[in-house]
């Protein structure tokens, strides 16, 4: 059923706040290959182009708003709701897919990618399920951006009679990702280098998401796993000014500093 556009805003605010009361009750963990892909670390470092299969959209965007990330949305009717979803949580969008819109929306991608973190389901709106198309492979190669593939996974979610068997975590279930380091794409690829590629990275993000939902279901640790929370990239600059900001010296200090004390009098 078509939407009216002016009952867009009141019920993606509405499907905003449910989803925030619902993602809250997971049990999030994470496994970086590296942890300072993730834009809401201290250690945070440069611009990316995050991608993950359509189907776990709700992982990322109730727990990555407001983090400078701007995403790729379709212009077909049924994404309306979910841009004033994204937009509510904290996120930038582009509308523009492979069917429609997607010379405007590679050209937006491109300019936003100069300050501005993307994130990509490579295999929507349409699919085939989990099946890489070249979009990715291309804009990080144009733009000079590292992709990073973040595999999610959830303990046996409900799955919708759709085409990416869209993924529906249970209340209070374990929700796992398992994100790799950043992929350097090289530049100016050729139809059979951007291929390459896109086979190369289809294997390795159906792989992390394997690994994930089969880390979700089985309940056990991984070596380095973290937990993650919902966290903004104002928090990270936070952490990250407290963490290098000068300490105060010692009054112990200052006084032996001003030849009130002697070096010897000062406790060890």
């Amino acid at each position: 059923m078509k939407i009216s556009q002016s009952f867009n805003k009141p019920i993606g605010a509405i499907a905003a706040w449910s989803l925030r009361s619902y993602m809250s009750t997971l049990d999030y963990r994470v496994a970086y290959y590296d942890p300072s892909v993730d834009p809401a670390r201290p250690e945070y470092d440069g611009t990316k182009i995050y991608v993950f299969w359509h189907e776990n959209i709700l992982f990322p965007l109730y727990l990555r708003g407001h983090n400078n990330l701007a995403m790729l949305l379709s212009r077909h009717r049924d994404a309306d709701v979910l841009s004033e979803v994204a937009r509510q949580l904290g996120f930038e969008f582009v509308r523009g897919s492979t069917f429609r819109g997607g010379t405007t929306a590679v050209r937006e991608l491109i300019t936003l990618s100069r300050d501005k973190n993307l994130t990509i389901t490579p295999d929507g709106p349409r699919g085939p399920r989990r099946v890489m198309a070249q979009g990715p492979i291309y804009l990080s190669s144009k733009v000079g951006r590292p992709l990073v593939l973040m595999g999610f996974g959830y303990d046996r979610p409900w799955r919708t009679p759709t085409w990416d068997r869209f993924a529906v975590p249970k209340p209070f279930s374990r929700a796992r990702a398992v994100v790799s380091p950043p992929v350097q794409i090289p530049p100016d690829l050729d139809r059979e280098g951007l291929e390459h590629y896109r086979v190369q990275m289809e294997q390795l993000l159906n792989r992390l998401t394997c690994e994930a939902e089969a880390w979700a279901e089985a309940g056990t640790h991984k070596v380095g796993e973290q937990m993650l929370r919902r966290e903004f990239a104002y928090e990270r600059k936070r952490r990250f000014d407290a963490a290098h900001s000068t300490k105060r010296p010692s009054r112990a200090f200052l006084r032996a500093a001003s030849g009130t004390l002697t070096t010897e009098s000062v406790s060890t």
